[in-house]
């Protein structure tokens, strides 16, 4: 296969050759043109029009020549008449190869088969194309081969290319609504002298000019709250965050968020935005409601208002409304015995406590069949140091997660503002570890925060959710990969 490429490749260069020869510069200069998007809607007969793109199909028939564009917005069809060219051009035409970037000019006209076409009266080469593209441009077989060359995926697969145009589309609504709403965009620092706003292993660096270590955020949370104090009252952030852990269909090391921030507000005022954005980005984007969702083509849909329903009352729905009451060792029999009628693995080997025995049930048991979007409230304290107590119950936090075809997507806090109660869950959080203690937010909090609703998206699982894709890979350009 190696030397199949190879000798392609010589004969592209061979080709690139002669193009000079007859005064082609096999990678021209800049080239005014109309995209082909607005070409088709704004087609008339026999009007001139100037288009670029990537030749996707040749066919060669003698003095009459047919070729298939694509310069992203979409696909034209150009022919190329031996009595419409100069002689070199139509010559030069057979050096054409799949995959190379043409300008051409020419008469807009309709084929008697109704195809919309450009006779071209003059071309210019634009970029040479070396490599053979995939065969007959069906796009990469090889799915592993689509992320490492996400060049040529794009290239060859329209949908795949869609879908990137749609993701640049909700971050762009995503924005314009958080703006409707009064919300001041801001950026916090990525390079951090300690992670904090998460529970992750971060990614960690030094910084040679203050000579010490340095970490990338595995959340912008503490530096956001820090401008709650300051009276930035209505605040978002969306950016990247980095977190040293596992690759799997739903996480990447390196992955979009966007956290908002509210003074004044709560956990009820977390989930109206939510209720309130989803539905913006599937009216203005999407174009609908009801999404098919991966391989299965599940329909979500995201009709407000969502399903509310306490943490606790999804595992006494599973496991019985006597759950809580039972002794440890009968929860732990009675948890192994719903996980092999489930037919689910749960990992018990260390679990000693009903606090982590629940946690386990409810993440492979309850959480995965979660389908339609919900938010599940009402936490364990444990799980959330970082948001504020449950008024009726000190044990349980006023957050929620919400959760859509059986993955969270969002958590979504009524903050912790007591600087003193902050102190001691961070504490409790860390242990032995005093040091990952970020006294200078415990200080930020002694000044003074409203009290504040917040809340953070992961931009790659909703792009996933909207566009129906069940593979974190396929909504990131660039995934994390093993070099090869």
């Amino acid at each position: 296969m190696a030397q199949e490429m190879n000798e392609y490749r010589e004969q592209r260069l061979v080709s690139m050759n002669n193009l000079a020869d007859m005064g082609f510069n096999p990678y021209g200069a800049k080239y005014d043109h109309d995209d082909l998007k607005k070409v088709r809607e704004e087609f008339e007969e026999g009007k001139t029009a100037r288009i670029a793109g990537r030749l996707m199909m040749i066919r060669r028939m003698g003095k009459m020549n047919f070729c298939t564009m694509n310069d992203g917005t979409g696909k034209f069809q150009l022919i190329f008449k031996r009595d419409e060219l100069s002689e070199t051009m139509f010559a030069a035409f057979k050096l054409l190869n799949l995959g190379d970037i043409i300008g051409a000019e020419g008469t807009l006209f309709t084929t008697q088969k109704g195809e919309k076409s450009l006779v071209v009266k003059e071309w210019t080469m634009l970029a040479k194309a070396l490599e053979q593209p995939p065969e007959k441009f069906h796009g990469l077989a090889d799915q592993e081969e689509r992320y490492r060359r996400r060049y040529v995926d794009l290239m060859t697969n329209d949908e795949s290319r869609e879908r990137f145009f749609t993701r640049s589309e909700i971050l762009k609504e995503t924005r314009k609504y958080l703006w409707s709403k009064g919300f001041h965009e801001v950026e916090t620092p990525i390079l951090q002298s300690q992670a904090g706003g998460a529970a992750a292993k971060p990614f960690e660096t030094h910084f040679n000019a203050l000579d010490q270590k340095m970490v990338l955020r595995i959340a912008p949370e503490l530096y956001l709250k820090r401008l709650l104090v300051g009276g930035m009252n209505k605040v978002f952030e969306l950016g990247k965050d980095f977190r040293n852990e596992g690759i799997d269909r739903s996480h990447n090391p390196e992955f979009t968020v966007l956290e908002v921030y509210e003074a004044y507000g709560d956990r009820t005022s977390m989930e109206a935005i939510i209720e309130g954005l989803i539905p913006h980005l599937c009216d203005t984007v999407i174009g609908k409601r009801e999404i098919e969702y991966g391989e299965a083509k599940e329909i979500i849909n995201f009709n407000p208002p969502y399903r509310r329903v306490a943490y606790k009352d999804l595992v006494k729905e599973l496991m019985g409304e006597d759950w809580f009451d039972l002794p440890f060792e009968v929860q732990f029999e009675k948890a192994k015995a719903m996980g092999k009628e489930r037919q689910t693995n749960l990992e018990l080997d260390d679990v000693t406590t009903t606090l982590m025995l629940t946690h386990e049930v409810y993440d492979k048991l309850i959480e995965k069949n979660l389908r339609q979007p919900t938010f599940v409230t009402r936490l364990p304290h444990e799980f959330v140091p970082l948001a504020k107590a449950c008024e009726d119950d000190p044990s349980l936090v006023d957050v929620f997660e919400f959760v859509v075809g059986g993955r969270e997507l969002c958590p979504g806090y009524t903050e912790q503002n007591n600087p003193l109660e902050q102190r001691k869950a961070l504490e409790n959080q860390a242990g032995e570890d005093t040091e990952k203690i970020d006294e200078d937010f415990i200080s930020a909090l002694e000044c003074g925060m409203p009290p504040t609703g917040g809340l953070g998206i992961g931009i790659d699982r909703l792009v996933m959710l909207l566009t129906g894709v069940d593979g974190i890979r396929d909504v990131v350009l660039f995934p994390q990969m093993k070099k090869a």
